[in-house]
């Protein structure tokens, strides 16, 4: 009987170990996460992956335990817009964000009277629900943001909530910046242009295009926003980088140093372009960083096929991310540590 119980607690004391191995283990996920996902949105909430994109005619949820479970996970049709009104068509780029106990999807939409540049604008949905994808989804309105414009999103630097969005200002979309009051208030009067497109390849596919900033915190102290260059359609269409220093008020323009070169972009060794519209998440042990991010198998000059994809990234040696090449969507990954 002792015997037997030693070798019980020998098999309890050995399970925490082999589960600790995660990606050890050797399970492996290849991309894409979802093959029709362009504009993609992934966070971890609570256990669960929550991953979003555009449809163009809803706002839909896919929730899993696991980041490639995102794959073969149900989605729920979370809002769907009026037959008419500012925002009743172009439903796009739509992000989840927990904020305050509350769940917000902002997401960008134009009027099916008079849909276009002119009507676009960021509209924000709120939910008091534990789980995003139940409970009611109650309609906040429009951002006031001083353009018309799209790609909101929202993210928090000492002790003050900030609001990014692609702006239209003349024949430019250009990056702004705006202090929020509530999650769907700007105090309007203090939105900033932080980058206009400046290279050449910003200015990929006959347009003049900076979009879907998101903003990620840096390892040594920095404020990164990454953001996507030139349209959707130019198969070089990738992913540059703002930096301010330490301590820099993220509201000055002269806060932010554009990088020169893009920092992710389309591989043809690999056959992977159109690389942009990312976000970021984590692995469920918090010790991973990974980059979501949409491409395309093809270099055709389309917006079409674009999917959803993941892969890690790490840091250079000033703090600053590296993420690397896009993986080719047969090469194996191992997934997220922890899961």
């Amino acid at each position: 009987m002792r015997c037997q119980l030693l070798l019980l607690l020998a098999l309890l004391g050995a399970r925490p170990a082999a589960q600790a191995q995660g990606p050890a283990a050797g399970r492996t996920f290849t991309n894409p996460l979802q093959a029709d996902g362009p504009d993609p949105w992934v966070v971890r909430h609570g256990g669960y992956y929550y991953h979003t994109h555009t449809t163009g005619k809803n706002i839909t949820l896919w929730k899993s335990k696991t980041l490639e479970g995102l794959k073969d996970a149900l989605g729920t049709v979370v809002w769907t817009p009026p037959a008419a009104g500012p925002h009743s068509t172009q439903i796009w780029a739509p992000e989840l964000h927990f904020l305050g106990g509350k769940w917000y999807l902002y997401y960008t939409a134009s009027d099916r009277a008079n849909a276009g540049d002119q009507t676009r604008y960021v509209f924000v949905l709120e939910n008091a629900s534990p789980d995003p994808t139940a409970g009611t989804w109650a309609d906040k309105g429009r951002v006031n943001t001083r353009y018309p414009g799209l790609d909101g999103s929202v993210f928090a630097h000492g002790g003050r909530r900030y609001f990014l969005y692609s702006a239209y200002v003349g024949a430019q979309s250009v990056l702004a910046i705006a202090p929020m009051t509530n999650a769907w208030t700007l105090d309007a009067a203090r939105e900033t242009i932080i980058a206009r497109p400046t290279h050449a390849w910003e200015k990929g596919g006959g347009r003049q295009i900076l979009e879907g900033p998101e903003f990620l915190a840096g390892k040594q102290g920095q404020l990164f926003i990454v953001y996507s260059a030139s349209a959707c359609w130019d198969d070089n269409y990738c992913l540059g980088l703002l930096t301010a220093r330490p301590g820099a008020d993220p509201l000055r323009a002269d806060s932010w140093a554009k990088a020169p070169e893009p920092v992710f972009r389309p591989s043809a060794e690999n056959g992977v372009w159109g690389t942009g519209h990312n976000a970021f998440t984590t692995s469920p042990d918090g010790r991973e960083n990974w980059l979501i991010y949409h491409a395309k198998a093809a270099a055709d000059g389309k917006c079409e096929g674009r999917s959803t994809r993941a892969q890690r990234f790490g840091w250079h040696p000033d703090g600053t991310p590296d993420f690397g090449a896009p993986a080719a969507l047969a090469t194996p990954q191992a997934v997220p540590s922890g899961e």
